[in-house]
């Protein structure tokens, strides 16, 4: 705590500004029931899905796959299960081809279609680490071995992040320097400097409740489907920061195991997905609007 103080009851300058940047996002930020959107009574009329990463920005990779691919592909096939089995519900996405939406445009489209839900769709990643080994010529050199064990699904909503749990915020967080003028873009939001998730510990969550039921019945969904349950988890992730109604972002199984990634790019498997995501909707959808 010491390093951020300069002398007693004062702030080190980048704090404070950090500090105004989010009472300005605060004063700025509107409810949900003044956009339109859902506050947990009423139908759930507009559904936004937002494929994660896209284009330029491939998000993870397994041996055979891209997770924008995949998580385009799920997000599809989901969208159009909603609009076919609940009539009068209106599917809107951020993306349906393989183009990469900003980071802060994807809630923004949906607070503009006054969205009752934000729903995006990723894929996990195991991450890897370096090892020494012997070349042919009896040289050492570091070689990089992809964790391939890690396997199941993940849902995560907007929290405070323990420094332990922020690797999936850090990877996701991390497509936000593949934009121009991120620091605008984001209010001074830096994902390479820990001290810039303050600014997302201070955003107040009106449809947090929300967002945990919603991550909830997705995971209680995969976990009847067999996959392994990894919890619903909280995050700062800038996906979800602005968002002015029930959101979650969930990892829909990890590209890095070989096993989870033939899973997710099959016909098959994708089905299990999109029926476990459309349950849990219809399920949340039934408990708001009773």
């Amino acid at each position: 705590m010491n390093r951020f103080i300069e002398k007693k009851d004062s702030l080190s300058s980048g704090i404070r500004l950090i500090l105004c940047l989010a009472v300005l996002a605060l004063a700025s930020f509107k409810p949900a029931d003044d956009q339109g959107g859902n506050s947990g009574k009423g139908k759930i009329k507009t559904i936004v899905i937002d494929p994660g990463h896209g284009g330029h920005d491939s998000g993870a990779v397994g041996r055979q796959s891209k997770e924008k691919d995949i998580a385009l592909q799920v997000s599809l096939k989901l969208g159009k299960r909603i609009e076919k089995e609940l009539p009068g519900v209106k599917v809107v996405y951020t993306r349906t081809t393989d183009v990469y939406p900003k980071l802060y445009e994807r809630p923004a489209l949906a607070n503009k279609h006054h969205a009752d839900l934000f729903i995006s769709i990723h894929c996990n990643s195991g991450g890897a680490s370096s090892r020494r080994v012997k070349n042919s010529r009896g040289r050492y050199v570091t070689q990089r071995v992809l964790n391939t064990s890690a396997k199941g699904t993940e849902t995560l909503v907007l929290g405070f992040s323990r420094t332990g749990d922020q690797d999936v915020a850090i990877r996701e967080n991390a497509s936000i320097l593949l934009e121009d003028n991120y620091e605008q873009n984001y209010g001074g939001f830096d994902p390479k400097d820990p001290s810039s998730y303050i600014v997302f510990s201070l955003m107040k969550r009106q449809f947090r409740e929300q967002s945990i039921k919603l991550a909830a019945y997705m995971q209680d969904q995969f976990a009847a489907s067999s996959r392994v349950d990894r919890g619903v988890k909280e995050q700062s992730l800038a996906v979800l920061a602005t968002a002015g109604m029930p959101a979650v972002l969930t990892e829909i199984g990890f590209i890095s195991n070989p096993d989870e990634e033939r899973f997710m790019m099959s016909a098959a498997g994708q089905e299990s997905i999109v029926t476990d995501l459309f349950n849990a909707i219809n399920t949340y959808r039934k408990n708001v609007e009773r």
